[in-house]
């Protein structure tokens, strides 16, 4: 790790407490410190797991993260800066070295820390901005990506929930339901695909960096506002939809305020709804990675058992209580 650092920055002349990181992400994180004359920078190095699973499968790949974090950060997106990337003939895998940005990125903290509290409707408005302006970056200027339409996302998932092989005759319903709501191709732009409470750096001011750029691709803009919507990300702040934090309509005007496009509430709904089945079918892949023993962190078992309160999330989404579904 010392000789790639010091290829991009020769005074570099240590690195100390080198840690992984332990979360549920599907990469490997590690914080470190580079050393030089006496100082200490805080630094994250973010590299590509060996094994792969349904989100690998769905990733843009450690070249076109990096290139996408210094595009957004071009566009007025907050994200970390990025010092370097690995080489194939340095035996490190695949990745980049990007800089640590201070602050919480604890989903339940950032709901409930009242620090945190009293600047949500700030952190909506930067989150809001920063979807308008990574979905107004040029087409040309981005690097190679999937494209995910409505239909081409829904045959996704609808293929890998049947890989899984698990029963859940909710998740059947919200595939029905999907496909009879099924909104038409759009121009694509840069989708984030993942931008949500849980994948930012806040603090009392606000968003300070919005991170895990691994499912980016080309698709419709109101996948990400339907994303930053499901109930896995709000972490008990059920009352305020978009994110733990505000309501829909709050992240629409805001959204549209800052450039974004016209919202249309029941395209966003449709990813919504879609985004909930997402997260239901990757808690199941989770599940039986652990009892496969292909992967045997606590955290994927522990994400792997909440495929059940996703079926509580759909059955609200396509058919609350009281109404008639639609």
């Amino acid at each position: 790790m010392l000789r790639h650092l010091r290829a991009h920055d020769p005074a570099i002349d240590a690195v100390e407490a080198l840690r992984p990181v332990t979360t549920g992400a599907s990469q490997e994180i590690w914080t470190f410190e580079a050393c030089r004359a006496g100082t200490r920078e805080p630094r994250v190095l973010r590299r590509a797991r060996l094994w792969s699973c349904e989100s690998q499968a769905m990733s843009a790949g450690m070249p076109a993260e990096a290139a996408l974090l210094r595009l957004a950060g071009r566009h007025g997106v907050p994200v970390p800066e990025v010092f370097s990337e690995l080489a194939d003939d340095e035996g490190l895998g695949s990745g980049y070295v990007m800089a640590h940005v201070a602050g919480e990125t604890a989903g339940p903290r950032v709901v409930r820390e009242p620090a945190l509290v009293a600047a949500h409707g700030q952190l909506l408005r930067d989150c809001a901005a920063a979807l308008a302006r990574l979905h107004a970056i040029p087409a040309n200027a981005l690097p190679p990506l999937r494209e995910g339409q409505a239909a081409d996302e829904l045959r996704h998932w609808a293929q890998a929930h049947a890989a899984n092989g698990t029963a859940r005759p909710v998740f059947s319903l919200a595939l029905r339901w999907l496909e009879a709501h099924r909104p038409p191709a759009v121009a694509p732009v840069l989708v984030h695909g993942d931008l949500r409470n849980g994948n930012l750096v806040v603090g009392p001011e606000g968003l300070r960096a919005v991170l895990d750029w691994e499912l980016a691709h080309r698709g419709d803009p109101m996948e990400d506002l339907g994303w930053f919507c499901v109930n896995a990300w709000r972490f008990g702040g059920t009352g305020r939809p978009a994110g733990g934090f505000g309501t829909r309509e709050q992240l629409f005007a805001a959204y549209e305020a800052a450039g974004g496009a016209r919202v249309d509430p029941q395209r966003v709904r449709f990813w919504e709804v879609l985004g909930n089945l997402k997260w239901g079918v990757t808690c199941d892949a989770m599940g039986l990675a652990w009892r496969s023993g292909q992967d045997r962190r606590i955290e994927r078992l522990a994400i792997g058992r909440r495929a059940t309160e996703v079926e509580a999330d759909l059955l609200q989404l396509i058919a609350p209580r009281g109404a008639a579904s639609s």
